[in-house]
């Protein structure tokens, strides 16, 4: 019942005894990561939203590959190339700089179907002079009945 006179072990003995923290704990940075990644999962499909531009309906689907350009002409007569409107008169040096060193030139061209037919002419004819190979138009799908897809 009496008190003890060993000697306690001093702070620096201590440390050499026992052994250091040198490991990173990582689990709460794999959680932030995981939440993370939900939270980009579930926001990016919302972002891909676009131009809205009423396609035209075509029997078989077209839809454009991922290794050339798009461009979208709004009804207003719009253009965009990417996220930038752009001048009908600047879009044949616009064409140039972006295929400049390209091999594949590719456009795809997802016009509104209220257009005219002889101003998406226009703009496949400069796409032309740009250079471009080959100039695609995307269509909408047609349902059995008759609808649009939505």
């Amino acid at each position: 019942m009496g008190l003890s006179s060993a000697p306690l072990p001093s702070a620096s003995r201590k440390r050499q005894i026992g052994t250091s923290l040198s490991e990173i704990n990582v689990t709460p940075f794999v959680d932030v990561m995981l939440v993370l990644l939900i939270i980009y999962m579930v926001t990016a499909p919302m972002m891909q939203s676009g131009i809205g531009v009423n396609l035209p309906q075509a029997e078989t689907e077209s839809a454009p590959a991922e290794e050339g350009l798009t461009i979208s002409v709004s009804l207003d007569k719009y253009i965009h190339v990417g996220e930038s409107v752009i001048n009908i008169n600047l879009l044949e040096r616009r064409l140039r700089d972006h295929f400049a060193g390209k091999t594949k030139k590719i456009v795809y061209i997802k016009a509104d179907e209220g257009l005219s037919y002889g101003y998406i002419v226009t703009i496949m004819d400069i796409a032309k002079k740009a250079g471009i190979e080959t100039v695609g138009l995307v269509t909408e799908p047609v349902e059995k009945n008759g609808k649009k897809k939505s």
